[in-house]
């Protein structure tokens, strides 16, 4: 959405300050550990922008809380699998040889949007060690949350996804559904632990050489999620508000996780 359509569509202005009273009446509190996802775009015109929206979200969290990203960069992957675009094979080999190693303090995100590749640079913000699935974390307890982030299996368990569930953190989905709900692939581990397994490769720094490397990615299918929100929306575990003009879910990520996994575990 363009700049003069967010303004046209807002109904009323967004700045920091109302952001943090929306925050608020959702339900989002001080201490809180919470899982954001969030589209700029869908907040309508926000003063500040991006910046207005992570400052809102520490105002209300307090020093005590903490707030986590995630800052997936899928571009850190084999070319031979990219299909949004696609390249020519004959370029392959090339992107696999120079493409540069993973970063956490200069690999952009891809396809995030503005709230999360901003929050990834944020003063004091942490970010984990996979080349494509890290999150990022700002808080007293960030190191405990993002470290260690193996290379397999980025959504498992002993992952980030699986100590903010041992936290008893929530999940905002701040004008995005359960499409962008990344917490729902722990319910994917956790109903079918055997799940098939493939080979997937980024370029990394090993002992201060970049190498491209293997690892093993289990299987994960997001176009179930809409589903399992759906009936997750039944069972009385969301709060529905709105943050500037977005409608938006707040949820404890053990009841998302743990009914997720019972929606697929009743499918499998």
């Amino acid at each position: 959405m363009g700049e003069q359509k967010a303004i046209e569509n807002s109904r009323r202005l967004t700045t920091r300050d109302s952001l943090a009273a929306d925050l608020r009446a959702l339900g989002v509190d001080r201490g809180m550990t919470l899982l954001l996802h969030s589209s700029l775009s869908t907040l309508g015109w926000v003063c500040g922008g991006a910046q207005a929206v992570i400052e809102a979200v520490m105002d209300v969290l307090g020093p005590s809380g903490n707030l986590v990203v995630p800052a997936q960069s899928g571009g850190l992957s084999d070319p031979a699998n990219w299909k949004a675009p696609p390249v020519p094979q004959a370029w392959w080999q090339t992107i696999r040889d120079t493409m540069p190693a993973y970063d956490p303090a200069r690999t952009p995100t891809r396809n995030m949007g503005a709230i999360p590749e901003l929050f990834r640079t944020w003063p004091g913000t942490m970010r984990s060690a996979h080349p494509a699935d890290s999150f990022a974390a700002s808080g007293p307890n960030a190191p405990a949350i993002i470290e260690p982030h193996a290379l397999d299996d980025p959504f498992g368990e002993g992952t980030p996804l699986s100590r903010l569930y041992d936290m008893g953190a929530s999940v905002l989905l701040a004008g995005v559904s359960y499409d962008r709900c990344t917490a729902l692939h722990l319910a994917e581990r956790r109903a079918a632990p055997d799940a098939p397994v493939d080979d997937s490769y980024a370029p990394v720094m090993v002992n201060g050489e970049r190498r491209w490397t293997r690892y093993r990615m289990p299987a994960k299918n997001s176009d179930r999620f809409p589903a399992i929100g759906a009936w997750i929306e039944t069972q009385g575990a969301v709060t529905h508000g709105t943050l500037g003009m977005a409608q938006s879910r707040l949820i404890a990520i053990r009841k998302l996780v743990d009914l997720g996994t019972e929606w697929l575990c009743q499918r499998a």
